[in-house]
């Protein structure tokens, strides 16, 4: 069994103390490929930096909605030059819409930098990483804006909702943009009724493994701190949802990740 995590926070401080260690274990776990992704300028140029020292690392690079305040244009022209110059950076993400937040920046801010990044995506052919909180609405009407039928390219995957936590009526909104649904270890909680009937309605081609680790550890490991090895968990509640063997989750899974970040070869610079 070989597991994709598709949405990583290795940069995360949590990790300052053994990241080394953590990282050159996780062959051992099962994990061949992570894409670790950046949440502002900061972070994004560690992704970047990550993609080169480990082979089995790619990158997303982008602003999250509660770091875009202060966002610049010229922060625009830092985040493609970047991506032009790694072919492992595979994505612009994570960014959208978060109003969970009373002190994030106003919703126009928020809206106006996510349709940048969008922008910015579609220039460099690249699929998007979208974080979305207490925004359905908003967040469905921008991406058909982007990527209803007939506006994009059918054969590209415009991207992932990473860490999906809304109804089965949006996800099955959201399947007609083509988009992705990032599954991790929420869906493992007691209390993750209204997400186990999503996964229900989902099909499989359109699931992707996720940690958002170090955050969202997974059943029976909450209150830990969360990292890739985890995601058997997610393999085995994901195999049960679906009535399939948590072998196949892990191969259908691996495949549309491949698919989705359009990488061939993994492993390769």
């Amino acid at each position: 069994m070989k597991i994709f995590d598709t949405h990583a926070h290795y940069d995360d401080r949590a990790f300052d103390k053994d990241r080394e260690q953590v990282i050159d274990g996780l062959h051992n776990a099962g994990v061949c490929a992570v894409t670790d992704i950046g949440c502002d300028m900061k972070s994004s140029e560690v992704v970047d930096s990550f993609t080169k020292k480990y082979d089995f690392f790619y990158g997303a690079i982008g602003v999250i909605p509660a770091e875009c305040g202060d966002m610049k244009d010229s922060d625009i022209e830092r985040l493609r030059s970047i991506a032009e110059a790694n072919k492992k950076i595979v994505a612009i993400g994570e960014i959208g819409l978060d109003y969970y937040w009373e002190d994030n920046p106003e919703r126009d801010v928020q809206k106006k930098w996510f349709r940048a990044q969008l922008d910015l995506a579609g220039e460099l052919n690249l699929p998007v990483v979208i974080h979305s909180r207490d925004a359905a609405e908003d967040t469905v009407d921008i991406l058909l804006e982007y990527f209803a039928d007939g506006k994009k390219d059918r054969e590209l995957s415009p991207g992932v909702v990473h860490c999906y936590s809304y109804s089965r009526e949006t996800a099955e909104i959201l399947m007609k943009t083509g988009m992705y649904f990032g599954i991790g270890g929420v869906v493992t909680y007691k209390n993750a009724k209204k997400l186990v009937r999503a996964v229900e309605a989902m099909p499989m081609d359109r699931i992707v493994l996720e940690t958002d680790c170090p955050y969202l550890t997974p059943s029976p490991h909450r209150g830990e701190r969360n990292y890739s090895g985890y995601l058997i968990h997610v393999i085995e509640k994901l195999a049960e949802i679906k009535g399939i063997t948590p072998e196949e989750v892990a191969e259908i899974t691996w495949n549309n990740a491949c698919r989705l970040y359009r990488i061939r070869n993994v492993g390769e610079k």
